[in-house]
């Protein structure tokens, strides 16, 4: 097969998968009438229609389908093993995209990541934060940053921190108008600051555990967000309470601006763990960025 079939196959594979030539033009970097023309031409050699062009999408045939089912596994493995290639050099270089939630990040991956940007010049780190279950493989992500217990069991995960003890606190002076909290689903009398995921826009339930009984509940309160830094700084301005890491909220328990709610229900997570999927082989930079995650 000469070259120029190669790179047709490949814009045909990524038009396919982004269902867009606008999209598959920005991901290639090349023009869309050059896509289209090259589109064309590959199926003029081929002698059979592979998209479905409409104003709104577009879609494979049943030849194009069954195109893509052969072409995608190769070209991908094509693509991995010269970018494996290409990055054994003696210094490793390239970018490593991360996607993470902010506390990992702020608490976690900036400390260390931050002597190893300055130790190796040649590698870019890319840090997007998300609560989603982001599927790192299609969103084109080297690795993700998730608690130990939401990882699908198709990626390989590497723990880079101990299990982390979750907390509920509020500022005193919003407790001091309230009565003793005893019990966690007393919590639905209170204002509480609520966090909104991306998967399905639900509100994470806060969860809790004693003595073997572990229970969600839903909460409400005049506040939600995405952010939990901006949860934390809700509750020290005494909106309601709030639910997070203990290691985010120790500061201002230490300083007296937050106080412990329901102590003895604090449940313990599996901690941060580093993922990514299962390939034979990973460029040197991850393999860098995972050495520092693991050991400074």
């Amino acid at each position: 097969m000469t070259t120029s079939n190669l790179n047709d196959l490949a814009v045909f594979m990524t038009v396919a998968q982004e269902r867009s030539f606008t999209r598959a033009a920005a991901r290639l970097g090349l023009s869309r009438s050059a896509l289209s023309h090259c589109i064309r031409g590959l199926e003029a050699k081929l002698g059979t229609q592979l998209l479905i062009r409409t104003t709104r999408s577009v879609s494979t045939t049943d030849a194009g389908s069954r195109l893509l089912n052969v072409v995608a596994p190769r070209i991908n493995e094509i693509e991995m093993e010269i970018g494996s290639i290409v990055a054994l050099r003696d210094k490793p270089g390239g970018t490593v995209r991360i996607t993470a939630d902010d506390h990992s990040i702020k608490t976690l991956l900036w400390p260390k990541l931050a002597p190893l940007l300055r130790e190796y010049p040649d590698i870019h780190i890319e840090l997007s934060v998300d609560y989603g279950l982001t599927d790192i493989a299609a969103q084109h992500f080297d690795a993700g940053i998730r608690l130990g217990d939401s990882i699908d069991k198709d990626m390989i995960a590497v723990r880079i921190a101990p299990d982390m003890r979750m907390a509920a606190v509020a500022a005193p002076a919003y407790l001091a108008s309230k009565p003793p909290l005893l019990d966690p689903r007393a919590l639905t009398e209170h204002s509480c600051l609520n966090l909104r995921l991306p998967t399905h826009g639900g509100l994470y339930a806060w969860e809790f555990e004693k003595e073997g009984q572990r229970f969600n509940v839903k909460v409400q309160g005049q506040a939600t967000f995405n952010n939990s830094y901006l949860m934390l700084q809700a509750a020290l301005d005494g909106v309601g309470l709030t639910y997070g890491p203990l290691n985010m909220m120790q500061p201002y328990l230490d300083n007296g601006a937050l106080a412990p709610v329901l102590e003895d229900w604090w449940p313990l997570f599996p901690g941060y763990h580093l993922y990514y999927a299962n390939r034979r082989q990973i460029s040197p930079a991850l393999s860098l960025v995972i050495e520092f995650l693991r050991n400074r």
